[in-house]
């Protein structure tokens, strides 16, 4: 139960002279009268109580390096290193490794970074110098090492502590991260001792060195008096501790209302310019106000943003989000000294926003971010290490909005600079010094690093800033038209009856996009929100310009490029009827085969021709002719349609019958030999060498073609239609075919007509075989 560890410091020393055992115990507030890990009557809506393990750490006498030797440890996500004097700094290595309270495995080396503003809250008393908080997931023991940098005379500063949180609520191991070093330097052979700290209590500190207050800063208040320091654990592993189930792993959920943290009670800030995204209240991230009692201090603007990271980790998971929050919280107040959260927002990995430090989200309330530019501005930290990793794109577009909104509040400008008055003397990462009450130009969205000579927010993360500032404040990126329902394409332009529906698309999220306006010849016809992606017109007939144009939630608009549309209600036309003609090739007893003609043309742009029956085919617009097959002795429709890019129809048809007409049909003259095979028409065919034997055909029909066998042996034969000789056919092929329609004719209609075959009498190969002949009708 997480009353039975708020052991009181005097006990704890009590304790330790009895057993020679330290007791490494935790700072917590409240009680948990029913061991169940709840508190008080409503425990889903009750604040989560983070505890809070410190102890010192030792220091060589020679004062270059410091340790904490490896030890069992109570369970906690989330360590951090501390000293006494919040403008001192470590110039060398602060590096920790944990041991994973699921799986027993140590990490490698991790470091802790020593770039932390120290001095912003300054000259409140128990304020201390810290590394940036490290989130490494539920632990259950540690070691730490620190070396002084090279030629630091000084050596460290004094009052080396661990400080290590357990957000409570059960939370999630971490994925491997890479270790620091691999191996233990020399250096850091120091003499474990269990000698009490000599750093006092953070409610007795006075620290030396300390900065006076300066303009723009948190004035000085007194703090409440916490919980005095312990002494370091024994380095015997204790007991397991029974799991806690004081709070649920899942998610937060986003409210677009404020935490009621305020006291007495304020009016709403002022509206803003670009919508509120969803944050997450102090009350659902389950802050403890207990530790945070002093009320919020506020400016009378926001002017700039200044973007962080923290937590130094990316392998977090999101539902743990806000147990880190937490974390940083009680890291915040109850080790750094300050009086809540330094930052006004957190942002995780998933575009989760969480609302910082208290007063008001919509309120300009003083954080504790950036040294010398905390007044009139706003802190929003990403949950992350991003030197050398991007931020996740979800984090970076709720950076975007939530700087977006507050800056809107005071009609700021994302994409735009402003003057900030710097409140004390400082510098910042690439070496420019600013001096107390002069002004300074930042770009409104602006990192740590502008403000202070720290690698924050992390090389990779502040060269997004510009996408960022475009996202907040700029235009509408990459918008084009993606479709137009209700048309047709040819080429570059579009074809409809009437009615279109326009559909975009862009790289900029709806989040930011405050309207979308359809424009048809430059004048809008249809406005809908950000987040809809299309919408319809009716357009009457002639050729339009069709455009999109994209309201940015800063007010700046994008116009598409144009596509053109074409509205036009005139139907094509079949300028060549549907025509059947024989053609040459192998007739089956079930197959002759015809060609399919015609022509169709559109006033605007014809798209396609399709043939509906007897069987189902597409043409292209230029396509005027098809091969098919038909069945003999059968009256077969041909239905054709013809279509154009706007929708627009014309329908026509033709209707034929192929006939096939054996040889004894024929009218003979001279010698002819009747053949059988399974191969011919019917099963015969006649054959003749003797020059002039004849055959005549009579027929009423539109089109004719003659069916012959075929191969290296056979003749040549005259051809007459109607008495007229059109034609010398030569028989002979390589390989031998049958039923092959060598021959064909057509007229422009249905008439009587005779065809006569003649053999040649050809020298070497005299002999033809016929097999019929075929009309159409």
């Amino acid at each position: 139960m997480r009353s039975q560890r708020r052991i009181w410091t005097t006990a704890a020393v009590a304790t330790a002279a009895v057993t020679g055992v330290l007791v490494f115990q935790g700072v917590t507030g409240g009680s948990d009268p029913d061991g169940d890990g709840k508190s008080g009557a409503d425990a889903k809506s009750a604040p989560v109580e983070a505890d809070v393990y410190r102890t010192p750490l030792t220091t060589s006498e020679d004062g270059s390096s410091a340790a904490l030797p490896q030890r069992s440890t109570e369970p906690f996500s989330l360590l951090g290193v501390t000293w006494t004097d919040p403008a001192a700094q470590v110039t060398g290595r602060i590096e920790a490794r944990t041991r994973s309270a699921a799986t027993g495995t140590w990490t490698g080396w991790l470091p802790l970074d020593t770039e932390i503003d120290g001095r912003t809250e300054a000259g409140r008393t128990g304020v201390r110098g810290t590394t940036e908080p490290r989130w490494v997931g539920p632990s259950n023991g540690v070691e730490v090492r620190v070396t002084a940098g090279n030629g630091v005379k000084a050596g460290l500063p004094a009052g080396l502590r661990l400080d290590t949180v357990d957000p409570g609520g059960s939370t999630t191991p971490l994925a491997a991260e890479p270790a620091a070093f691999a191996a233990e330097p020399a250096a850091f052979a120091v003499e474990e001792t269990e000698t009490p700290s000599d750093d006092p209590s953070p409610g007795d500190e006075t620290p030396s060195g300390t900065p006076t207050e300066e303009p723009g800063e948190e004035t000085a208040e007194p703090s409440p008096t916490p919980t005095p320091t312990v002494e370091s654990p024994s380095p015997t592993p204790p007991s397991p501790t029974p799991s806690r189930t004081t709070a649920s792993p899942k998610p937060p959920s986003a409210s677009p209302t404020p935490s009621p943290s305020t006291t007495p009670p304020l009016p709403p800030g002022p509206p803003s310019t670009a919508p509120r995204p969803p944050i997450v209240s102090r009350a659902d991230w389950k802050a403890d106000e207990s530790i945070s009692k002093e009320a919020p201090d506020y400016l009378d603007r926001v002017k700039a943003v200044f973007v962080h990271h923290t937590a130094q980790t990316n392998s977090y998971s999101c539902a743990d989000s806000a147990a880190i929050v937490r974390g940083l919280h009680t890291y915040h107040v109850k080790s750094n000294g300050w009086k809540d959260l330094g930052y006004n927002f957190v942002v995780d990995k998933c575009g989760t926003i969480f609302e910082g430090r208290k007063g008001g989200a919509d309120r300009a309330v003083l954080g504790a971010h950036t040294y010398g530019f905390n007044r009139d501005t706003t802190g929003i930290a990403v949950i992350g290490m991003h030197t050398d990793t991007k931020a996740a794109s979800a984090a970076t577009t709720s950076v975007a909005r939530i700087a977006a909104w507050k800056l809107g509040q005071y009609k700021g400008d994302p994409a735009g600079t402003v003057m900030l008055t710097a409140g004390a003397a400082g510098g910042n990462f690439f070496g420019t010094k600013f001096a107390a009450g002069k002004e300074y130009p930042f770009q409104q969205i602006s990192g740590h690093r502008d403000g202070f000579n720290t690698q924050c927010p992390g090389g990779s993360l502040y060269g997004q800033l510009p996408a960022v500032r475009s996202l907040a404040g700029g235009s509408v990126t990459g918008l084009t038209i993606a479709s137009v329902t209700g048309a047709s394409a040819s080429g570059s332009t579009y074809y409809t009856k009437s009615n279109v529906t326009v559909g975009w698309k862009t790289t900029t999220p709806a989040s930011f996009v405050r309207s979308y306006e359809l424009l048809v010849g430059g004048q809008p016809v249809a406005t809908v929100k950000g987040n809809v992606t299309s919408a319809s017109a009716a357009l009457p007939v002639g050729r339009h310009s069709v455009q999109v144009r994209a309201t940015h939630q800063s007010g700046k608009t994008t116009t598409s490029a144009a596509a053109t549309v074409v509205a036009e209600k005139t139907p094509p036309a079949f300028t060549t009827k549907p025509a059947l003609t024989l053609r040459t090739g192998t007739v089956k007893a079930d197959a002759v085969p015809l060609t399919l003609r015609w022509k169709a043309t559109d006033a605007a742009a014809l798209k396609e021709v399709r043939l509906t029956a007897p069987v189902a085919k597409t043409y292209g617009p230029t396509t005027g002719s098809a091969s098919h097959t038909a069945k003999p002795g059968k009256a077969t429709a041909w239905k054709m349609t013809a279509y154009d890019h706007a929708g627009n129809t014309a329908a026509a048809s033709v209707t034929g019958s192929p006939v096939i007409l054996q040889e004894s049909a024929a009218k003979k003259t001279g010698k002819w030999t009747t053949k059988s095979s399974k191969s011919y028409l019917g099963g015969k065919s006649l054959s003749s060498s003797a020059k002039k034997a004849s055959l005549t055909w009579t027929f009423t029909g539109r089109s004719a073609s003659w069916v012959v066998s075929r191969a290296a042996t056979s003749g040549q034969a005259y051809v007459y239609v109607d008495g007229k000789k059109v034609a010398t056919v030569d028989l002979k092929s390589s390989a031998t075919k049958y039923r092959d329609a060598i021959w064909t004719t057509s007229w422009a209609s249905s008439g009587k007509h005779t065809v006569k075959i003649v053999v040649v009498g050809t020298k070497g190969r005299p002999a033809i075989t016929t097999d019929g002949l075929v009309y159409l009708r």
